[in-house]
């Protein structure tokens, strides 16, 4: 979530007031920056204002606010065609029907909703299994509000259990550390900065396939490093990240050292990915079923396909959880033990979870997934036919000669998520140098598609990619007319006059936008305290 300020209405005014071509270039008026009148005057007194950023003496009548809100919402993009983001946009009449009945139940009432509670111990045995669970331990796991409070909670048990080790040894404790690529999601940074480790961020290249590179993995870690995270699905180019190889460095380093560094896998999207494609994760292991991975967390608001508000946490076993990390809460009349950053949560999200893994079932999620990678390699094929574009992505690239392409299937391609991420060859930027990448991104915005443009990680930012993720709603029909806007995007820049395409670059950002949020804008992306050489920036996800 964005960091917004409050909003002194009198200083947009002010703004305005003195810089009169302002409210000209921005189509507002100074009353309407502070205040919106009711909608549709006729019907709902329209001499009347509605407070923006204070709230009102009075109130206003209900379908009024109701109109007001709803027209402002459709200026935003449709979720269908936000290409940019992992999160679903989609999910069937029936469980949204679930979801709605039980919007009102709470997480943190356990005693109060037993079902609700019981369908969350469901789940978490459920994914554990799914991760490869070993016999003789006992997987141990809870549902967060996303990958990120997983990745926190993953994080921490991390560094108590080597606080732990070093207590028991009488060695010092002050100076933990963790290893992670720069191409990390800026979750991961967050949990060093904030529990006090430092973040070893490690950087990445087209050699190492814009992930972590276990070469460099091996001359970072050292007695005080309290775990490796390792990116089951980069969300810059979709690749898995290699935690087998990455463990067997580790293994190595236990055996001459005898530092135990364990694992953790932030399979935000890829938690739901590798379980049931055939491709897996391209062979090597990656969950459970190697001793080193302790922890795994995904999102399942991503390719879990659940609405945006639910992550999963999975510890191998109870011993990796430390105890005293573990509260046990007295509430409501009931007892139970919980770790997390946030007590009250909805509960809605682990219902439909639920739904999603008993109505699909194994099957289901994988024609699903198999789907999208299928779609994910349409879209990369179709791109690089044109000649105008080479993609960074892998998803599309064989990995073995001689099979039968239609009867194919993701084992037959290179392991990866379904994100085509491309970027003009250097053909057609030597053909038609005047072309910006960034003009298409903005031109098909036009065509209400959200498809970001934005640098790889730090070392490798000169190369700036566009990005689609594939999600489960996207058919074969919005994909062929996807290939077709594209194509026809790129031709009006080819064909236009290089005066003309300033138009086409992003604007300023308005009064109202200026005065509330603490961000820059991609025109002033320059002025940010902390550049983007300097560790992780933030990707689209």
């Amino acid at each position: 979530m964005s960091l917004a300020r409050h909003v002194d209405p009198d200083q947009i005014i002010q703004a305005l007031h003195d810089h009169p071509s302002q409210a000209h270039k921005h189509h507002v008026h100074t009353k309407s920056a502070v205040s919106t009148m009711t909608p549709y005057s006729s019907r709902y007194a329209s001499q009347q204002e509605i407070s923006k950023f204070k709230i009102p003496k009075e109130g206003a009548p209900a379908d009024a606010v109701f109109q007001m809100l709803k027209d402002e919402l459709d200026l935003d993009g449709r979720p269908n065609l936000n290409l940019a983001s992992f999160v679903g946009t989609y999910m069937e009449r029936e469980a949204e029907a679930l979801m709605v009945e039980n919007l009102s139940k709470n997480m943190s009432d356990a005693d109060e909703y037993p079902a609700m509670m019981a369908m969350h111990a469901r789940c978490v045995s459920i994914i554990s299994h799914l991760w490869g669970v070993q016999k003789g331990e006992t997987a141990i796991g809870s549902a967060t509000t996303g990958s990120s409070e997983a990745i926190h909670l993953g994080g921490l048990a991390m560094k108590r259990r080597w606080q732990e080790k070093r207590d028991a040894e009488g060695k010092d404790k002050t100076k933990p550390n963790i290893i992670m690529g720069s191409n990390a999601q800026v979750a991961l940074e967050k949990f060093a900065r904030y529990f006090e480790v430092e973040a070893r961020i490690l950087d990445v290249s087209e050699k190492s396939k814009y992930r972590l590179d276990p070469e460099l993995v091996k001359k970072n870690i050292d007695e005080n490093t309290i775990g490796v995270f390792v990116i089951m699905g980069s969300t810059y180019t979709g690749h898995y990240e290699p935690v087998e190889e990455i463990s067997k460095i580790l293994d190595e380093y236990e055996e001459k050292t005898g530092n135990d560094i364990p694992i953790h896998v932030d399979a935000a999207s890829g938690g739901f990915i590798a379980p049931f494609t055939h491709a897996h994760a391209g062979g090597p292991k990656w969950n459970f079923a190697l001793p080193r991975v302790k922890s795994i967390n995904t999102s399942g608001h991503k390719f879990g396909l659940v609405y945006a508000g639910v992550g999963w946490i999975i510890w191998r076993d109870e011993s990796y959880l430390p105890r005293h990390l573990i509260f046990e809460l007295h509430y409501l009349g009931g007892t139970e033990e919980s770790y997390t950053l946030n007590f009250s949560r909805p509960g809605a999200q682990i219902i439909a979870q639920y739904y999603n893994l008993i109505h699909l079932g194994f099957d289901g999620f994988r024609a699903i997934m198999e789907n999208c990678l299928s779609n994910a390699r349409l879209l990369s094929k179709s791109l690089e036919a044109t000649g105008w574009y080479t993609c960074v992505s892998d998803i599309h690239r064989k990995n073995k000669d001689g099979f039968n392409e239609e009867n194919e299937t993701s084992a037959d391609y290179i392991a990866g998520l379904p994100v085509v991420a491309f970027r003009l060859s250097d053909a057609f930027k030597k053909d038609y140098s005047h072309v910006k990448q960034e003009s298409i991104s903005t031109l098909l915005r036009v065509k209400q598609y959200i498809i970001p443009n934005y640098p790889l990680p730090p070392t490798e930012e000169k190369t700036e990619i566009l990005r689609v993720v594939v999600r489960e709603s996207m058919s074969l029909d919005l994909l062929d007319r996807l290939i077709t806007d594209i194509i026809a995007v790129t031709e009006q820049l080819m064909n236009a006059d290089p005066m003309d395409l300033s138009a086409f670059q992003p604007g300023a950002t308005t009064i109202e936008k200026q005065h509330q949020s603490k961000g820059v804008d991609h025109v002033n992306k320059h002025k940010a305290h902390r550049p983007m050489s300097k560790g992780v920036h933030r990707t689209v996800c």
